[in-house]
């Protein structure tokens, strides 16, 4: 039946897709711990096509997801088992380029990067920089409220996004905010940026785009303790310098990417920072001068600036394989995503060392340092028994060593349904309370990315650990329903 609406309603049957093999595709975004195969998959090329395919749900009572390019590290884009998957990759318009206002209106499904290319000839960019950038689409980034490394000085994702697009639950096309930017009246705009799609599905996105620094720096200073890195960082933030980013790297990451990339870190350093200051030249020059004199002070034992765009270039592939070398070191990872007060840094760092070693297990450190936000990333195999369990524990204990510190659960990745059960710990009754009337207000039929964000007890019920597929299902005798 829902085939039929969709077809009727001018959608091609090429758009469908229905095959196990497509649907299992499908079936989870960048967090692997929670796999469900949707009914249907529709591939939208336009904003009329989102439309359609969310009225087709409406009327059905099926559940949905807007999906972009699937890079999500906490669910958020995981469909409901036999729900419909909307697939935004495809709606790539490029929809004005306003180089006298400084905006760009795009499709969802045009990329993070491909934003940046479409102004670098007028000396313009997109500033924020997810570490998957080069695939991640703008509407996954809205629907995440995405950061990356230059966060720190730029802001993110909603610090640059203008006015959304939207196809309600209702299938309604609505705008929130506008070309300006700070629109009058109620900031619906900022309600629905990092609202991991509960809300609706972004079909137009205006950002504003930015003029490049004059000058660009970038450092690469490692120290002969994590704890020594943490207190250069609480310096240099102390000492009222925005550098453009702060990143930590610890040395077991640095073995990982070292491995994948070749960059030349320098591997017998229990940490790295990656600092980079953009701005005028004078001014970039001095605070360079200070962020040394700062880093040489706690017992930095190198200061290597980067010499051209080339050794730069370098420095950021290793930072941003980080994720993906961690193949290099174990089978099996789980990514974190606290954030603590910078001036925590030392501590939080120090307890996480503490778990793991309790825990008998490896976490590589790789994070953006200057505003706090850690990925810890918890290494094991999920082959040896109990290790799956056992890796999520240490997973959560760090999230609440972050909280006891004065931190939040999330601080890009979202809470999806990968830390749903974990709101409780930073959020009252009647602060989840409230956010649910907010969500119903869009969506009253609860049809839209339902089980994501807030706890409920099908979800903090199930056991611990990714899902795994049973013996039968991978010799295809049965399926799950």
């Amino acid at each position: 039946m829902l085939r039929r609406r969709l077809l009727d309603a001018g959608l091609r049957a090429e758009q469908l897709l229905e095959s196990p093999g497509d649907l299992d595709t499908y079936d989870h975004d960048g967090f692997g711990g929670s796999r469900h195969r949707p009914g249907l998959v529709v591939l939208c090329e336009n904003a009329g096509d989102v439309v359609s395919s969310v009225k087709a749900c409406r009327d059905a009572s099926v559940p949905w997801v807007a999906r972009g390019a699937g890079t999500g590290l906490s669910g958020g884009a995981t469909p409901s088992d036999g729900g419909v998957v909307v697939a935004l990759a495809g709606c790539r318009e490029v929809a004005e380029v306003a180089l006298a206002d400084g905006l760009v209106k795009v499709g969802p499904g045009v990329t993070n990067l491909e934003v940046s290319a479409l102004v670098g000839a007028e000396g313009l960019f997109y500033a924020p920089d997810p570490s998957s950038q080069v695939v991640c689409t703008i509407g996954g980034n809205v629907a995440e409220n995405s950061g990356g490394a230059h966060c720190l000085k730029y802001g993110f994702t909603t610090h640059h996004v203008l006015g959304i697009d939207v196809v309600t639950p209702d299938g309604d096309l609505v705008t929130l905010g506008g070309d300006v930017v700070d629109a009058p009246g109620y900031d619906l705009r900022g309600v629905f940026v990092g609202s991991e799609g509960t809300l609706g599905a972004a079909v137009g996105i205006t950002v504003r785009v930015v003029a490049k620094p004059q000058a660009v720096r970038t450092v690469l200073a490692d120290f002969p303790s994590v704890t020594a890195a943490g207190r250069a960082v609480a310096g240099i933030i102390g000492a009222q310098i925005v550098p453009a980013c702060l990143e930590m790297m610890d040395r077991l990451a640095m073995e990982a990417c070292e491995a994948a990339t070749g960059a030349g870190l320098p591997l017998d350093a229990a940490a790295v920072l990656i600092i980079e200051c953009d701005g005028y030249p004078v001014c970039v020059e001095e605070d360079i001068a200070a962020i040394e004199a700062i880093c040489r002070d706690v017992g930095a034992r190198s200061f290597r600036v980067a010499a051209d765009a080339t050794e730069r270039a370098t420095i950021w592939r290793a930072r941003k394989a980080a994720f993906a070398a961690m193949g290099r070191l174990a089978p099996d990872y789980i990514v974190q995503d606290g954030v603590v007060p910078r001036g925590a840094l030392p501590a939080v760092l120090a307890r996480i060392e503490e778990l793991a070693a309790g825990a008998g297990l490896r976490v590589a450190n790789v994070f953006h340092a200057g505003d706090g936000n850690l990925h810890p990333l918890v290494l094991f195999d999920a082959a040896d028994a109990g290790a799956d369990e056992a890796a999520e524990a240490l997973s959560e204990e760090i999230v609440t060593c972050c909280l006891e510190l004065g931190g939040s659960i999330t601080g890009e990745h979202g809470v999806g349904t990968d830390k749903a059960c974990l709101m409780p710990l930073m959020f009252s009754e009647d602060d989840l309370a409230v956010m649910d009337r907010v969500r119903r207000a869009f969506d009253q039929t609860g049809l839209c990315n339902p089980d994501k964000v807030f706890p409920t007890p099908r979800l903090c019920g199930e056991s611990p650990g990714p899902y795994r597929r049973h013996p039968i299902e991978q010799a295809g005798v049965a399926e799950r329903w």
